[in-house]
Parts: structure tokens; sequence; C-alpha cells
């Protein structure tokens, strides 16, 4: 492939704790081939990555520097995860002045420290570094933290628009309403969808006429390589504001991000052929590079390790209580660092863990309840022998622990790609973003998940807990599970499909100035 000792990547990610782990890990993953790194956080996220792994947690080693670009927001919590409408609006109008500031800093003082920029790697939900490139003159690859599936649905967020399914009509908008920004769903009456309103099937050329029967979920059968998806799978679909800010910033990056060179996904090719054939139609050079953890198992220590991932302080003290538990005994609950719940859907959480007699380990955030503190009910105490409750973990570890044999999750992309790694099946309940997608597939294509109810209850968390945990369903899951650790180990391996990919990656790279 020829020496790249000289290359230079600039990274620069989503500034969200899913995006800025995933960008980091594939930042290692470039310098162990040989890259320069110059990482880009944004000012308010440095601090916490120094909060939480210590001052030492993002020393520069040799060859991988960090770099700091202000938000523009006003200061928040320092502990919890930025509003996203304001961090979307921020990215759209604050960004770009200072990245490109810095990209010219980096330019204009080339030593043996700082070789010549070569090329932006971008996350595609930070569309600046598009920009930003054409401006200064740098070519530019995405490095995508979704999988294909869920980045093909941000990518027909437009088609989906200039058909007329979204924004959600006016007749329809008393069955939900838009909580904290965050675009949520919520049913002011479950009963009232027995009509299938988010069931209907969308055939891209629908006939609008009657939105009463069926609406969302209708199936929507224009994305390359998708099947059987419904509407309402797809992402951020559910807002009711033409004028909504996380909407029209995500369908606006997806629209942009067909400028960049080349682009992969934090996937592999056994998982999601037929939708990474789709988007090869769309984009000029399509990779799969994943997963990450598996291609990172297999370089050696090069002094990286010390670099965390994580923007909220880990509690280690959880992989001890799990040394005291049985075999695939444990369900581990972790909603993510987004989600957000009521203090009565924290109750219904609460309790059917309670009532299942199942151990736990459930990660409760300090912002998890919307604007209050997380209460747990009296009743509740009963579990303390068989619970551990902590703020935040090292995910990939628990995952991978023995003892545990489920994941109740908010299904983000980076937690279920990390749990079929770990072969431990899922019950789902999204949340947010790519999520819904993320369930589906994880539910009916790839056999590893059962879906919660939205308006959850304790009666259906207590049952679909003990099928995971104990039942012939969630046994089936598991070998499912176990299959795609398998193959996602087997694609990360030496000769993999993804490690054959990230070479071609880099090879865009270097032919990237030529």
């Amino acid at each position: 492939m020829g020496s790249i000792s000289k290359l230079h990547a600039v990274v620069i990610p989503c500034p969200l704790q899913g995006h800025i782990k995933t960008m980091l890990k594939f930042a290692k993953l470039l310098h162990y081939k040989g890259l320069h790194i110059t990482f880009v956080n944004t000012e308010f996220n440095h601090k916490r990555l120094l909060r939480s792994g210590g001052l030492h947690a993002v020393d520069d080693l040799p060859g991988f520097h960090f770099e700091t670009i202000p938000d523009g927001l006003p200061p928040s919590d320092l502990d919890a995860t930025q509003d996203i409408s304001s961090l979307c609006e921020a990215m759209s109008k604050n960004f770009l002045a200072p990245f490109t500031d810095l990209l010219l800093k980096l330019k204009n003082t080339v030593s043996e420290n700082n070789p010549p920029i070569t090329c932006i790697v971008a996350d595609p939900f930070a569309p600046i570094a598009i920009t930003a490139g054409e401006e200064i003159g740098l070519p530019v690859v995405m490095y995508a933290t979704l999988n294909a599936c869920g980045y093909m649905g941000c990518k027909h967020l437009y088609a989906l628009r200039e058909k007329g399914f979204t924004p959600i009509k006016a007749c329809h908008r008393k069955k939900f309403h838009v909580e904290l920004g965050l675009i949520r769903l919520c049913f002011a009456d479950l009963s009232d969808l027995n009509n299938g309103y988010l069931e209907t099937k969308v055939d891209c050329a629908p006939d609008l006429s009657d939105l009463s029967n069926g609406y969302l979920e209708t199936k929507v059968d224009c994305a390359p390589g998708m099947k059987d998806v419904r509407l309402k799978d797809f992402p951020f679909i559910q807002t009711t504001d033409p004028d909504d800010v996380v909407f029209n910033f995500v369908m606006g990056a997806a629209e942009t991000s067909v400028k960049a060179r080349a682009i992969a996904f934090h996937t592999f090719d056994a998982l999601e052929p037929q939708v990474l054939d789709g988007l090869s139609t769309i984009f000029p050079r399509v990779y799969s590079i994943g997963p990450l953890q598996l291609l990172l198992n297999q370089i050696e220590e090069n002094g990286l390790k010390s670099i965390g991932y994580n923007l909220w302080k880990e509690d280690r003290a959880c992989l001890q209580w799990l040394d005291t538990k049985e075999p695939k005994s444990v369900v581990y609950v972790n909603f993510g660092s987004i989600t957000v719940m009521t203090a009565d859907q924290l109750v219904e959480f609460a309790m059917g863990l309670a009532n299942s007699k199942i151990s736990f380990l459930w990660i409760i955030r300090p912002d998890l309840v919307t604007g209050e503190s997380a209460v747990l009910p009296a009743e509740f105490a009963e579990t303390e022998k068989r619970s551990f409750i902590t703020s935040w973990c090292p995910q990939e570890e628990v995952l991978n622990h023995p003892a545990v044999g489920g994941f109740l999750t908010h299904s983000g992309w980076g937690s279920t790609i990390e749990s079929l790694c770990a072969g431990v099946p899922m019950v789902c309940w999204p949340f947010f973003a790519d999520q819904a997608m993320n369930c589906r597939y994880s539910c009916n294509e790839w056999g590893v998940g059962m879906q919660i109810d939205n308006n959850v209850k304790r009666e259906g968390v207590e049952m679909l807990v003990k099928e995971l945990m104990e039942g012939g369903e969630g046994e089936k899951m598991r070998e499912k599970a176990m299959e795609w650790k398998r193959l996602a180990e087997e694609a990360a391996g030496p000769q993999g499909t993804s490690s054959i990919n990230l070479d071609k990656f880099i090879h865009e790279i270097i032919s990237s100035n030529n």
C-alpha cells in the first residue's frame, strides 16, 4: 500500500457520547495503521473527558493529538448531555468558523509533529466538514457511527418529506406531543392506535387522501435493500413541525454526506448485505468497517489504550459484583446517553425488574428522568441483594462478562453492535434517532431482540425479562446472538471483510490528494 507515515487525518465526530466513542475507536485504528491523527472535540466534551478519565485521559501521544473548538452554547449541566435541538442548531451555525480556523492553523504550522493535512475524516453528522474541506481544498472521507440500515433511513428523510409523509399532518397531531425537543412520540391514548395508524406501508408514490388508516404502519419499499420497513421505523419521522431543528439537521447532513469521497459504516458485510448494496447505489464508495472493538482487539498495544471514551466516570465496582453471580444470570439495563423517561416510566421499569426476580445491573444516569431526580419506589428495596445500580459503567466489559445473559436497551447502534459482539440477546425500548430502525432489525431480521411496548408497564417488563433470561424464545435469541458474534469475529479477523475494507479505506485516504 506504500508508505503512509506522512499522512495526517483530522477526525471530527458529532459531539455526542456514542459518536465520540465510535470515532475515537476508528481514529485509533487509523493511527495503528500509521496515520497521524488530530482528533477534534468541543471544549465542553473535552472537559468532560478530562473529568471522567482523569487529567491524563487525553494526553497527546506520538502522532495522536487532541484539539478543541467552542460550541457557542450557553453553560449547561456539566454532567449531562446537552440539549439535542440546541446542539444541532449550534453545529449548523457555530462550528464552521472555528473548525475552519483550526484547519488553517494546522495547515500553516507544519512541522515534524504536525505533518501536512492529508484529509478530513468526518462523522456524517458533522456536515461542516464538507464545507470546510471545500473552502480549504481538503478531501473529506466519512465514517458513519451508525449501521447501514440506520443511515439508509436518514438518507431517505428528504424523499419522505417530499412525498408528504412528514411532518405528521395536523389531523393526527392530537396523538402525540414532542417532549424535551427530543422528538419522542408519547401516545395520549394508546387505544386510539388500534386503527393501525402507525403501521401503514409506504410505496413512495402513495395516495395521501386517507391518512387516518394505518398511516405510520405503512411499509416503505423505496429504500434500496430494505424490506418491510414501516414509516414509523425511520429516524426522526414522527415530528409534527416542518421547521423541526433536529429533523432538518439530520436530513441535511445525510444529503450532504454524498459529497464525501468515500463513506464507511460501523457494521460488517454479513449483517447487512442488502442494505450495503443499496447504499452503493447512492454513495460513490461504500465500506463496512466493524465491529470496531473486535478490530482493535487484533492490534498490539501501541500506547493508545490510555485514551478513554466515556464522558461519564465509569464505576468498575459493578464488575466485581458480577463476579459473584452465576453464568447468564444477570440482565444488564442501560438506556444510553440520551434517552430520558418520566418518573412514572422509571417506576414501571423498576417494578417490572423487581417482580421478575431476576438479578440485574441497572445504569441510572443523573439526567435519566425528565426534569427531576430518579426516585425508586419503596417496595423496590427488596431487590437489594440481587441488584446493582450505578450511574455509568464500562459497557463492553459488562456485556462480555460471563454473568450477563441479557440486555434491556434503548437500541442505540453502539449498544446494539456491542451486544451482538458479546452474543447477548436484547429487550428493546427504542427512544430516539435511529433506534426504532435498529430495534426493527434486531427483532425482525437478526432474531436477537424483543420489543417492549412504548407505553411501558411493569407487567410487560416482567414478562419480557423473564422470557429473555429463562424462556425458550430467549434461548433461541441467545443462540442467534452467538452466531452473529462468530460472524462478527470472522469479519474483524486478519483476513476478514472489515479488515480488508479498512485497508481499502486507507487507500482512499492515500489517493485522495492525487
